[in-house]
């Protein structure tokens, strides 16, 4: 009987993280190029877009397959209620471009275990990742609007820093309702990057300062030991001197007692 587990879940995740990573990689480059070069000639334009879709549907299988190997899966779902929002919703035409969303998640799951241990490589490549993705979706968004202020992918990336960093010069900002959700996006995750390393520094903070404390506790501690050791050794030094005294002190009382002479 071939029963389902977790562990075959994982398996299957160790298995497709190389090849959805790729596929991710491809994905952003299949949308970013009609965005960045409008002109390209209709052919390219369409096999952009039917690259967009099959990957799209791959990440899609993929997550359908996570849940069926998963034993508890509504568990699952609860965990992964982003992840199936983000697939769902680009089905809609109005909201394709939250299909980067599903791109973003596969490599900065990646990125996660690459960098697991390294704050500042992890952090920075994903922020660097939602800058570079919100930029090209908002220009996507915005391009064609006759309201719109973002209209060149400068003007977007400089949208896209200003907003992460949860600044808002307001010198450029959206008006569309897929630009808007966008920026959205991009406003959770600047602040989650932020707690997230406000979080990871203080616990770094106070590691370091129980390391510090322990290592002295443990210094004071063989410092005691140490003088401990000092008085015992000088201890047995003094007893040794007061045995070696006792047979001379008892030869010198049986010694005979010399009379002086008299005087006559």
């Amino acid at each position: 009987m071939n029963i389902r587990s977790d562990l075959r879940a994982d398996a299957w995740e160790r298995r497709t993280a190389g090849p959805l990573t790729g596929l991710a990689v491809v994905f952003l480059v299949a949308y970013a190029v009609p965005i960045l070069r409008p002109g390209i000639p209709r052919a390219w334009h369409d096999a952009c877009e039917a690259a967009n879709v099959a990957i799209w549907a791959l990440f899609v299988a993929d997550y359908s397959v996570r849940f069926w190997l998963h034993v508890n899966r509504a568990r699952f779902v609860r965990s992964h209620m982003f992840d199936l929002a983000v697939l769902l919703l680009p089905a809609l035409r109005p909201l394709r471009v939250m299909r980067l969303f599903t791109a973003v998640l596969v490599l900065t799951r990646r990125t996660e275990e690459w960098a697991r241990g390294r704050l500042a490589l992890y952090v920075g490549a994903t922020s660097v990742l939602l800058i570079f993705v919100a930029a090209l979706a908002v220009l996507d968004a915005e391009r064609n609007n006759p309201d719109a202020n973002i209209t060149s992918y400068t003007e977007a990336l400089w949208w896209s820093c200003v907003t992460i960093t949860t600044v808002g010069y307001g010198d450029h900002f959206p008006v569309t309702t897929d630009g808007r959700l966008v920026a959205v996006g991009l406003m959770i995750g600047g602040i989650g990057l932020i707690g997230f390393v406000t979080g990871s520094l203080a616990t770094w903070i106070v590691d370091r300062i129980s390391v510090k404390d322990d290592k002295t506790q443990d210094a004071t501690k063989s410092d005691i030991a140490l003088v401990l050791a000092e008085l015992a050794s000088l201890r047995a030094e003094v007893d040794q001197l007061r045995a070696a005294q006792v047979p001379a002190v008892a030869q010198m009382a049986q010694m005979p007692s010399v009379e002086e002479p008299t005087v006559q």
